[in-house]
């Protein structure tokens, strides 16, 4: 269900792909059932894009991997959680405008924000 530039990650890479990742990671927790998930998807795949060698965009399902989402108290998804240095550094839960994420892409990433 990732679209391009998009990784799957799951219970066993993730601290691989998202922890030991050297650019800021977006972590998407979702589910094939969930409709916002769905909805929301597009948004990400699209910041994937505009912001690749930037920031690494990864999608976790959690019905393949409990031990991730409980490890980050994730109860709600869609749950977008925003790494920096191995650290959780913002989050969101539920579904949210593509520029609200964008914002807080940018402020992870460190870039100014658009006027």
């Amino acid at each position: 269900m990732a679209g391009l530039g998009v990784l799957n990650v799951s219970d066993a890479t993730f601290d691989q792909e998202v922890l030991k990742s050297e650019q800021p990671v977006l972590v998407d927790f979702w589910a094939v059932w969930c409709g916002p998930c769905k909805a929301i998807a597009p948004a990400i795949d699209a910041l994937a894009a505009k912001y690749a060698g930037q920031l690494k965009v990864a999608k976790v399902n959690v019905d393949q991997n409990g031990a991730t989402p409980s490890r980050y108290g994730i109860r709600g998804i869609p749950a977008l959680l925003f790494f920096k240095g191995g650290k959780v550094a913002d989050q969101i839960v539920g579904y949210v405008p593509q520029d609200v994420i964008e914002e807080k892409v940018q402020k992870v990433i460190g870039a100014p924000a658009l006027q």
